[in-house]
């Protein structure tokens, strides 16, 4: 009998999708405009404490608007990590600023004590304003990422932004459900804590509306600002008026359908994650020099992606373990290639990346959908085992 593909992280859509979106059909409400559109980015903003929310059309246009909203032009400078997926770092140069790259800590995500030695000794506060010393630009922004789940150092990077007068803009777009359980920010979401954050809803996400995104933030101005330039910046809807340069970046209303069911089941598919992610753990114990990367202690992760930490001593490399899995079709990937390294942004600074390098080359991402089941889960250990006993 031929082996089924396991595939690395695909969309479970087992509860009242369809119902919706042929609800959504049949009324002909399946563009930007319709009801299930303003009861998603309700629900979301219900779920995540944030006072609103706008849906857009992914994460990188979130980012975006997040971006023109806090102000960046060419003339600025927005620090952004290293490790994360490009789209985190893209619409900086959208807006034309310059980006200054940064390292991770054990999180994934930026590293505060960096950061923070960067504003010290690369910088000066001039009349509430962060210069950078070596171009004399204004930093003016941080875009923080929540690397698979797990929640940045936010403790320690708002203070910094406080100090240095930055706006955070989170990148929670792998972090929905993910909510500090201990500390000065108990009980808050990721992407509920900065200036903005942008969630993504994108087909390999814990949620998906296929495509899709949305923008949350405490600033009620800016999130009506953020619907006015999601939506062409129309000022006379009748008359076809703008009063600003506008972007086609709403969500329809079959996206929208598809996230409202898919928010329903949200905490038990975060509950599917968190056993499946343990019996993993309790699998591998026993192999050497292999582990499953750690979450934060503090936090409720949504653990949406599992990570095997390749240790020193490990037989095989990385891709040497990508491949073999492979070959008994299960679907691996590293992470990221760092942003620093790829063509686009070889030109531009970096200060002091030695962290995420080792992460880079001793992380193998594993299947991890919701629709996952143990036995799914035996085959890619049997797998590991394998591989490590013929090495």
């Amino acid at each position: 009998m031929e082996q089924k593909f396991i595939p690395l992280s695909v969309p479970n859509l087992k509860g009242n999708e369809l119902k919706y979106v042929t609800q959504a059909v049949e009324t002909e409400w399946v563009s930007t405009g319709g009801p299930y559109v303003t009861d998603f980015e309700s629900v979301v903003a219900q779920y995540v404490k944030a006072p609103g929310a706008v849906s857009c059309q992914n994460g990188t246009s979130g980012i975006h608007i997040a971006l023109i909203l806090s102000g960046v032009t060419q003339n600025d400078i927005v620090i952004v990590p290293s490790l994360t997926f490009i789209a985190a770092v893209n619409p900086v140069r959208y807006v034309g600023a310059e980006p200054i790259f940064m390292d991770c800590d054990d999180t994934l995500g930026l590293d505060p004590e960096k950061l923070r030695e960067f504003c010290k000794s690369e910088c000066s506060l001039e009349d509430g304003k962060l210069i950078d010393n070596a171009t004399g630009k204004h930093i003016k922004a941080v875009v923080v990422v929540h690397v698979f789940g797990n929640i940045a150092n936010m403790t320690e990077l708002l203070e910094i932004a406080t100090t240095y007068n930055l706006t955070v803009i989170e990148d929670a777009t792998e972090a929905i459900g993910s909510y500090f359980l201990d500390g000065p920010y108990k009980g808050m979401h990721a992407g509920a804590l900065g200036h903005f954050g942008i969630y993504s809803f994108n087909g390999n996400k814990i949620i998906t509306t296929g495509g899709g995104g949305m923008i949350v933030s405490p600033d009620i101005g800016q999130l009506q600002h953020a619907k006015h330039l999601t939506t062409q910046a129309k000022s006379d809807e009748v008359n076809f008026y703008h009063d600003e340069i506008g972007f086609n970046y709403r969500m329809t209303n079959l996206q929208a359908a598809l996230g409202l069911a898919q928010m329903e089941q949200l905490e038990t598919f975060i509950h599917t994650k968190i056993t499946n992610y343990q019996y993993y753990t309790e699998q591998i114990a026993t192999i050497e020099h292999i582990s499953m990367l750690p979450f934060r202690e503090d936090i409720r992760s949504n653990r949406w992606f599992y990570s095997l930490y390749l240790e020193e001593g490990f037989p095989l490399s990385r891709d040497e373990v990508i491949a073999a899995f492979s070959k008994q079709k299960i679907q691996t990937r590293p992470i990221w290639g760092l942003i620093n390294e790829q063509i686009p942004y070889k030109g531009f600074r970096s200060f002091k990346i030695e962290k995420a390098l080792e992460y880079q080359k001793r992380i193998v991402n594993v299947p991890c959908s919701t629709n996952l089941d143990t036995s799914d889960i035996d085959r890619v250990v049997a797998c590991l085992k394998d591989m490590v006993r013929k090495s």
